[in-house]
This record gives structure tokens, sequence and C-alpha cells, in this order.
């Protein structure tokens, strides 16, 4: 993870919006480092900052930031079939040049932080986040078009191209493209269609995906469209995906303003599942569904409203790094 510095989205230094936004991010840090150690990145000279925040189980390193959302521009960590841990770094313009970030600095951090771990890093030239890909472990991958086929993130690519490289920085083998993502991703502060709030991989052979069941919210006709394509595909193995449909939270506005909030923005850790939660109805029977899906695993609910707030949720400021050794 990473430990917020000042920025458009965040406040700037000193000020109460950043203090805020940090003990948002830091809630969700300690909930997770209650089950499994964790690394965080903080600014040059905000290491003591971060410390003061963290729970006991969080090591805080320094190295030059620009955000915090390290699901996006940090590595995706990868494990082969005999156990060794490697890394791949995708390119990172800050989603597509988007306006509202500075990224000179953040696009090396995936590079950075996988030199971290102690793994080899392969680098991609394809644009890419780590929230705009789910995948299985088996050779299967869900993306949405508007996310690396972007004209501001790889202009000119095709559907080819971006298979193509996939497959060789995932081995993955099957990719199944869905058009587009949630409404309000497209606003500015959005990251124009991350498939991480749309759907994610329970495991092999089964997704859990975003319904919005009020026709009134545009992404009520987005949502009966990717589900439907999903429920029709078939992953690597050849297998129908099984797909677990959870509703979205009751509200439709904050402040005039359509919201995405998402149970699938979730974080997978070593026996628990930290869960977005938004102070609604609907967020006891979101975790009642998860649970079953995950046996083993602790339901950990964190308020999430101030994440999404800024962009995003629990999975898009998190990245996890798989142990070595066969599974």
């Amino acid at each position: 993870m990473e430990f917020p510095s000042a920025t458009e989205t965040f406040g700037e230094a000193g000020s109460d919006s950043l203090e805020f936004y940090r003990g948002v991010w830091a809630s969700v840090t300690n909930a997770i480092a209650e089950f499994e150690p964790v690394s965080l990145v903080a600014n040059i000279g905000e290491g003591a900052a971060a410390r003061a925040l963290m729970h006991p189980n969080v090591t805080v390193h320094e190295m030059l930031i620009n955000e915090a959302w390290f699901r996006d521009s940090g590595p995706t960590f990868l494990r082969s079939a005999t156990g060794e841990i490697a890394a791949t770094h995708w390119t990172f313009n800050g989603w597509g040049d988007a306006g509202f970030s500075e990224w000179g600095l953040e696009q090396h951090v995936g590079a950075m932080a996988a030199e971290l771990a102690g793994v080899p890093v392969f680098s991609s030239r394809m644009v890419n986040e780590g929230g705009g890909i789910h995948v299985d472990g088996q050779g299967t991958v869900i993306i949405t078009e508007t996310v690396q086929l972007g004209v501001d993130r790889n202009p000119g690519w095709t559907h080819v191209q971006v298979e193509a490289e996939l497959q060789a920085f995932l081995g993955i083998e099957k990719v199944i493209w869905i058009p587009r993502g949630l409404t309000k991703d497209y606003d500015r502060f959005g990251t124009r269609g991350h498939i991480d709030i749309v759907a994610s991989f329970v495991r092999p052979g089964l997704l859990v995906a975003h319904r919005q069941p009020d026709p009134s919210h545009p992404d009520y006709e987005v949502c009966i469209e990717n589900i439907g394509i999903v429920r029709a595909s078939r992953d690597a193995r050849g297998r129908q995906l099984e797909v677990i449909e959870i509703d979205a939270p009751t509200v439709l506005e904050v402040d005039g303003e359509i919201v995405d909030y998402s149970y699938i923005n979730h974080y997978i850790c070593n026996d628990a599942v930290i869960l977005c939660s938004f102070d609604d109805p609907r967020d006891e029977a979101a975790a009642n569904t998860l649970a079953p899906l995950f046996p083993g695993r602790k339901i950990v609910m964190v308020d999430a409203r101030h994440i999404f707030e800024c962009g995003g949720g629990i999975h898009c400021i998190t990245q996890q790094q798989p142990a070595s050794g066969r599974v």
C-alpha cells in the first residue's frame, strides 16, 4: 500500500483534508495488518507520519511517490508453476493522463516496489493498471475495452495486441472482454472503466458481479449487459462461468452526483476478506453472500465511502504479494 501525500485529490501538505484521508487509508491498512504483514510506501520524509498511524505489523518504506492507489501503479506479482515469485511492472501514465494526477514519479513505483520485495521485474510497454485486470490463476483474465484500448492509454492498439501483451506478462490464455465499467468511473477522477468494481473471481470458474437493481441509475443497463456477457463466457479451461450477483448499496447519489459504490472492490488476505461497507442496509447482505464463498476467512467490513469519493475502493489501494512455493 501507499500512504497519501499532498495531491489535488487529498489536499495540500499540512491540510486537514490530507490528514483525514491518511486516517481513512490507515483504517484499511490496520485492518489488513491484523491478518498479514503489510509493506507501506510513504513519500520521502513522511515515514514518521505514516508510522504514527499504523499497526505494528506494518513496515514503512520511503520512496518518491505521487499517488496512493497502489493497485494501479504498483507491481502485479506473479508465481510460476514451481513457486518462484516475480512481478510485472506495467507502464503507468496516470490513468490515461486524466489530468488530476502528477505521475512523473509514480510511473517508477511498480518497478521499485518489486525490487524492494526482492523479486525479478518484467516491464511491459502496455499502459495498464492492476485495477484494470482480474485473473483466475488458471489462465483467464477479464478486462474492459475502455481501459486497455483507451486512446489515452494505448492509442492504436488492437484487441490482438492487448491479448498478446497480457499473455506475455501474465501467462493468460483466455481474455474475457466487457465493453465498459460503471458510469461514475468516467468522471474526472475516474479510471475510465476498471474491472475491479464490476466483477472479480472468487475462484476459477466462479465470479461475483456488481448489480445495480434500481432502473433509475445509469448502471442498471450497464450491469445487465456486463453480467450477460460474463454469464455467456467460458474460461481458459472451457468452463462456463458461474456468476453470483451482489446488489449495489441502496444509496444512488451523494451531493447530487451518482455514486458507484460496490462490494466487489474487496481485498482478500490471509484468513480474511476486507470488504467495503457504506453504512447501508445492504452491507450485511453483501457480507452474508461473500462469507460462504470464502470458507475459513473472516469478513471484515471497513467504511469505504471516503475512499470512493476519491475515485476508488479498498481493492484499489492494496496489492497482494503471494508467498513463494507451491500451493
